[in-house]
């Protein structure tokens, strides 16, 4: 059954995470939580990331917006293998258009997918100089296939939702986490629900991401070492791109984020820091419903926070 914080109507646009195994919707505006609904979702709707039952989802969306009197403008969360995230290294392009031509040639080269099947887009996130002193900027690039896209699109309209935007799970999870993070280091941020997500940022600033292969057991425990491994790699593969930083520590957050000595097997396994995030990051716990979960709703904040990016 749905939870919601009381709210005095509906306003703003919601964050809206379908982990997989729960959605979460969450508004925020004035500075706190406006409103925050989850529930479980039924077996068969999505699998691995992606939406496979439009119309059970469909129905569920509808219900759960109307139940809690949540605004129709929704802002999408997605995390799957149908997404290609790549930083890419340019000439200094100051024009946006032609900067943009340049992303879009490059990513042809660096994309393993075909640019007609997918949505792309990409965010500058700085520049610098080559070796030989040249002027560089800095870009990440994201590439989601559309099919996957539009099967999601699919159901929230027929709940009567507005789609108002599409971000990955892993930018509103820095975004959400990031607050008064360092800028000369970089944090590997893993959140373990559905899906495992892992980003690796500086600053606010996602420069790697991937959804990982790591699953839990029947009872929800997660392998740390498994997870490490994973981990390991992942910043390997980040280390290799260009203007990296070098990684200070681990942020846990998610519904299972929590299981005994995980955070000491990877700080085993991976000789860095491991810290346990507060799940609203610089948000008052307190405007959720007594007995609701705030480790579910993180993804859904970052994704309520892009609203005012």
């Amino acid at each position: 059954m749905a939870k919601s914080a009381s709210n005095s109507g509906p306003r703003g646009s919601v964050g809206l995470d379908l982990d997989g195994d729960f959605l979460s919707a969450v508004t925020v505006a004035d500075g706190r939580i406006q409103s925050a609904v989850s529930s479980v979702l039924p077996d068969g709707v999505m699998q691995d990331g992606e939406v496979v039952d439009s119309d059970t989802l469909g129905h569920v969306l509808k219900e759960i917006f109307r139940a809690g009197a949540l605004p129709r403008d929704v802002r999408l969360g997605v995390a799957n293998q149908q997404i290609v995230v790549r930083q890419l290294e340019l000439p200094r392009i100051e024009d946006d258009k032609d900067l943009e031509a340049a992303v879009r040639f490059q990513a042809a080269e660096a994309i393993a997918m075909p640019l007609n099947e997918v949505v792309l887009d990409f965010h500058r996130v700085g520049d610098g100089v080559d070796a030989d002193g040249n002027p560089r900027t800095n870009v990440v690039v994201v590439a989601a296939r559309e099919s996957m896209i539009e099967r999601l699109v699919e159901a929230v309209r027929f709940a009567g939702l507005r789609p108002v935007g599409i971000d990955l799970n892993a930018f509103a999870l820095v975004r959400a986490l990031a607050s008064g993070a360092r800028d000369d280091s970089a944090r590997v941020y893993c959140h373990l629900g559905a899906i495992t997500n892992l980003a690796i940022a500086v600053g606010s600033n996602c420069l790697f991401t991937r959804p990982l292969a790591t699953r839990a057991d029947d009872s929800g425990i997660v392998d740390g070492f498994a997870l490490a491994e994973e981990i390991r790699l992942s910043i390997d593969f980040y280390l290799a791109q260009p203007e990296t930083r070098p990684v200070r520590e681990i942020v846990l957050s998610g519904p299972r984020a929590s299981v005994d000595g995980l955070q000491e097997q990877l700080a085993s396994a991976t000789g860095l820091e491991v810290v346990a995030a507060d799940p609203l990051g610089p948000f008052d716990r307190a405007s959720l419903p007594a007995g609701e979960d705030p480790r579910r709703h993180t993804v859904a904040l970052g994704l309520s926070l892009g609203a005012a990016a």
